[in-house]
Parts: C-alpha cells; structure tokens; sequence
C-alpha cells in the first residue's frame, strides 16, 4: 500500500500554503486520492507527481487555468518533464544574458563608465526575450484591469531596443532632476518632457502633453507602476506626474 500524505504535509514539501492546495482542488487541478473520514484530503504519490509538475509550469508563469489544460488526460510523465525542461533551460539562458548585462551595468556604475546602448540591452536580442521581459507587466494588466495587452504580433527588436533606450534616459535624466532639486515645473525638466514627447511621437506613439499627464496618473495610482519608478528613484513617480501635470497646463 503506498504512502499517504495530509494537505499540510504537501504543503511543507511544496513549500506552498494549505489554502493553495484547496485552491487548486476547489479548481479541479490537484485532487486529493481519498478523504479520509475526518474530512482530511490525502495525496498519494501520483499527487505528488503532479503537484511538482505544476510547479514547474508556474515557474514558468503559466496560469493556473492554461496548467490544467496542459496537464489534462495525464500526459505521460517523461515526455512532459522533458519538456518543462526545454522550457526552463531556454528561461535560464534568457535570464543568464540579463544577468550579465545587469553586471556590467553594475560594473559600469562603480567605474563611472556608462554602457553603450547596444551593450545596455544586449540581455533583450530577440523578440522571445523581449516578450519574456514584458510578460510580467501584461500579467498585471490582465489581472488588475482586464486588459489584454496584445503580444503575438511581430516585433522590432532594434526599434524596441532604441525605444527603451530612449525611455531609460528619459526617467534616468527625471530621477537626476528629482535628486538634483529642480523644480518640476522648471525650464530643464520642461525641456526633458518636450524632447521625450517628441521622441515617442516621432516613433509612432501619438501622445500629447495630456496623453502624457493621465499616463503618470495611473503610474502614481497603480502599484506595479509606481513601485517600478520608486525603486529608480524614492519620490519619482510623485515627481513625474507633478512635471507632467505642469507641462500639460503650459501646453493647453
């Protein structure tokens, strides 16, 4: 007879909470083998299986819902371990060139030199990575507002690459302002929003002066936005909607 296992047990060994198990068997993506009398959901070996399976779909941020469809009619366990591993192994080396890139960022920092563009974003070569690295934030945005960011269509990774750039300069030149003690309504941090502005417009982004402050209104109110900008600069995304609020009144 093979071993049994209560909810809590799992648990400890997934390291995941008790309320997540029933979660997902609430779901129907990880049942119990047997309730005992008391009421007590106990996991077999199978169970375990699967758990672990799970868990490395979730490592890869599949939702819950794309998970139990993968694993729906019990693929056969091999070929579905092989290919989590294809998945991660193309995630690790993703993540080792961001690594890398992030350390000679770092490097850069310490020595004063700052990096190149094309070696700033040599983490981001191809548009699975540059897809990789805006998943987190479409994830939100499905998640939080209900909506669907698109992200199957073909991308330019050089135009993306320059477009970041742009971006990068733009908050790093904001966080200086901020840090410098410029006035956000004063003539250089006006000028920084001008040229940004003029930038995205000539990129195919049609954004105008209020385009921009209602942007940085939802940065400010939205938890994954500003904590983004907070971590750049403590009081950065205060500051921003601020400037941009300014410029928007100048331009109307």
């Amino acid at each position: 007879m093979s071993m049994l296992y209560t909810v809590k047990e799992v648990a400890a060994q997934a390291n995941v909470t008790v309320k997540t198990l029933h979660h997902y068997h609430k779901i129907g993506l990880l049942a119990p083998c047997e309730i005992s009398e008391a009421g007590y959901r106990l996991y077999g070996t199978r169970g375990l299986e699967r758990r672990q399976e799970i868990l490395f779909y979730r490592e890869l941020d599949f939702p819950l819902e794309a998970i139990k469809e993968l694993l729906a009619g019990e693929p056969e366990r091999r070929e579905l371990l092989l290919r989590q591993e294809q998945l991660l192994l193309a995630r690790q080396r993703r993540l080792e060139k961001i690594i890398a890139t992030l350390r000679k960022s770092v490097d850069a920092i310490e020595s004063g030199e700052p990096l190149g563009i094309g070696e700033m974003f040599r983490g981001f070569e191809t548009e699975e990575e540059w897809r990789e690295a805006l998943s987190e934030q479409r994830k939100h945005l499905r998640q939080a507002y209900d909506i669907d960011v698109p992200g199957d269509g073909p991308l330019d990774v050089k135009e993306m690459n320059e477009q970041a750039a742009e971006a990068a300069a733009f908050m790093g030149g904001m966080a200086e302002a901020l840090q410098s003690g410029l006035k956000h309504d004063g003539e250089s941090v006006r000028h920084r929003l001008s040229r940004h502005l003029a930038y995205m417009n000539e990129h195919g982004h049609a954004v105008s002066a209020a385009d921009f402050a209602a942007q940085t209104r939802f940065f400010l109110q939205d938890d994954f936005h500003r904590r983004m900008l907070e971590q750049q600069q403590t009081g950065l995304a205060y500051y921003l909607a601020a400037a941009a609020e300014a410029f928007a009144a100048d331009q109307a």
